[in-house]
C-alpha cells in the first residue's frame, strides 16, 4: 500500500542560542532537510511502508540536500519537481527561553509555489491507497487544488486519509485555509491534532464534547498527540491512552511528524491502536533527542529497540 503526501520541502537553519527573533547576528546550525510532509514521509518509509511525496525544490544545494536524504531513505521522489530558477524553501528557527519558537519562512514564494499536478504527480496519486494531509501545506490555492484532487481520487477508490492540522500561528486568519481544512476533515479517516488544534474544528469548549463532535462528523478515529504525556486513540469503540517516554529534549521540531509517520505506517500494517500509539510515542521521543528536524527520524528496528530497553509492556 503506497502512501502519498503533498506539500512543502524546505531547508531548516537553526539558531544555536535561545532568545527572541533574528534581530541580531547569531550563530546558526544547518542546513537540515525539512518540511513537515517530508519528515512525515521519511519516517513512514523507515517503518517499512511504501511512501511518496509530491513537491517542488529549486535547482540548488538546498534542494539537492533534501532529495538526496529522501532518496537515501527510499522515499519515492519521482513526484518532486526541480524548478530551474526558483529557490528551495527555507525556514529559520530560533527557540525562546520558554520553549516556543520564532520562524522566518520562505515557503509561499519559493519553489514550493510551483507544486503542481503534472504527469508524475498524477501517476503517484493513481498508485496511492492512502493520503496524508498536513495543514501547513495548505498555503496556496494551487496546492489546495492538488490535495482536493488527490482526496477525491483516492477516496473514490476506497482509500484512506489521515490529517494532521499542524497549523502555525503565522498561518491563521486565512479564509481559504479554513475552507480547505474543513473539506479535508470531511474526507478524513484518521484525525491527528495536537493540543489546542482540536478546538480549531469544533465550537465545543470541553475536550470530551469536541472529540465527540468530530467523531460525529464521520471521522473514524482521533489520535490526540500530547507530547510528554503520551497520546490517545479515540473512536466510537472507546478511548485508549498510552503514556509517553521521559527523555532529554534537545530539539522538538519534527517530533510530531515522526509520531504521525510511525502511527500511520503501523496502522496501515494492521497493528492494534495501542501498539501504534506506543511505537509513535517512542518515535516522537527519539526525535527530540537530536538537533535538526529530520535528524531524529528512526527505523522500525530502532523504535522497537527503544521500547524494549525502556521495558514498556502494554
Amino acid at each position: 500500500m503506497k502512501v502519498v503526501t503533498i506539500g512543502e520541502i524546505v531547508v531548516e537553519i537553526l539558531a544555536t542560542s535561545r532568545g527572541a527573533g533574528f534581530l541580531e547576528p547569531l550563530e546558526l546550525l544547518g542546513p537540515f532537510p525539512s518540511g513537515a510532509p517530508a519528515i512525515f514521509i521519511d519516517q513512514l518509509v523507515r517503518q517499512g511502508q511504501s511512501g511518496a511525496i509530491i513537491s517542488c525544490v529549486g535547482d540548488d544545494d538546498f534542494g539537492r540536500l533534501n532529495l538526496q536524504r529522501l532518496q537515501r531513505d527510499t522515499v519515492d521522489i519521482s513526484g518532486v519537481r526541480v524548478h530551474a530558477s526558483a529557490a528551495t524553501g527555507s525556514a529559520f528557527v530560533r527557540y525562546r527561553e520558554d520553549g516556543s519558537r520564532d520562524f522566518v519562512y520562505n515557503i509561499r514564494h519559493s519553489a514550493n509555489q510551483y507544486i503542481e499536478l503534472n504527469a508524475e504527480a498524477e501517476s503517484i496519486i493513481k498508485e496511492a491507497a492512502h493520503l496524508h494531509v498536513m495543514g501547513s501545506s495548505l498555503f496556496s490555492g494551487g496546492v489546495i487544488d492538488l490535495i482536493d484532487h488527490a482526496l477525491g481520487d483516492i477516496k473514490i477508490r476506497g482509500g484512506t486519509v489521515s490529517f494532521d492540522p499542524n497549523i502555525r500561528k503565522e498561518m491563521l486568519g486565512s479564509d481559504e485555509l479554513r475552507s480547505a481544512m474543513e473539506r479535508v476533515l470531511e474526507q478524513t479517516d484518521l484525525f491527528m491534532p495536537s493540543g489546542e488544534e482540536l478546538f480549531l474544528f469544533s465550537s465545543q469548549v470541553e475536550e470530551a464534547a469536541a472529540l465527540q463532535d468530530i467523531l460525529d462528523r464521520g471521522v473514524e478515529a482521533i489520535v490526540l498527540k500530547q507530547a510528554r504525556a503520551g497520546s490517545r486513540y479515540i473512536s466510537r469503540g472507546g478511548d485508549i491512552s498510552v503514556p509517553g517516554f521521559d527523555v532529554e529534549e534537545l530539539d522538538p521540531t519534527g517530533a510530531g511528524d515522526c509520531f504521525a509517520g510511525t502511527f500511520v505506517a503501523r496502522w496501515l500494517q494492521g497493528q492494534a491502536p495501542e501498539r501504534c500509539l506506543l511505537a509513535a510515542n517512542a518515535a516522537g521521543a527519539l526525535a527530540v533527542t537530536r538537533r535538526g528536524p529530520m535528524e531524529g527520524a528512526s527505523t522500525a528496528a530502532e523504535v522497537d529497540h527503544f521500547i524494549t530497553i525502556n521495558k514498556v509492556v502494554l
